[in-house]
């Protein structure tokens, strides 16, 4: 009597665990399905995309110096490179959370202040290097921002 309680208690944690498994991984694959669509677009906005500066970072850029310079037109150039520069980090906070989205096991949990800060200080540390490589003149301005 006991042995049949036990297998009857076995076959109704079976059938729970098959009757989650389905919601389960639709989230799964929607979670999946997200963080690839976020990697894309990060990547796309990022500064790892050499062609991307054209379609998509110079207009969001140009955009939201345009949108500055409505309350003053001397802000359009500062928040012009402002925006470039917010759409470049935006760009790397979605491709680290398409990322995480992606690879991260389902029983871990996400602690979005600690993504975010890491996120920012990767994205800083990218802009002082490349500015740090401009000053020392290992890699050359565009025309655009000679002095002559």
């Amino acid at each position: 009597m006991g042995r049949l309680q036990a297998e009857n208690q076995q076959i109704v944690i079976k059938e729970e665990k098959a009757n989650t498994n389905p919601q389960q991984s639709s989230l799964n694959l929607w979670k999946k399905l997200r963080g690839g669509f976020l990697l894309v677009l990060g990547y796309l906005l990022s500064p790892l995309c050499w062609w991307n500066d054209l379609l998509f970072n110079l207009p969001i850029a140009y955009f939201f110096g345009y949108l500055c310079s409505l309350f003053s037109p001397k802000l359009l150039i500062p928040c012009t490179i402002i925006g470039y520069w917010l759409s470049n980090v935006i760009g790397i906070l979605f491709m680290q959370f398409g990322s995480v989205d992606i690879l991260q096991k389902d029983g871990q949990e996400r602690n979005l202040k600690k993504d975010l800060l890491n996120g920012f200080v990767s994205s800083t540390v990218y802009t002082l290097v490349i500015m740090l490589l401009i000053q020392l003149k290992i890699i050359d301005t565009p025309i655009l921002f000679a002095n002559g």
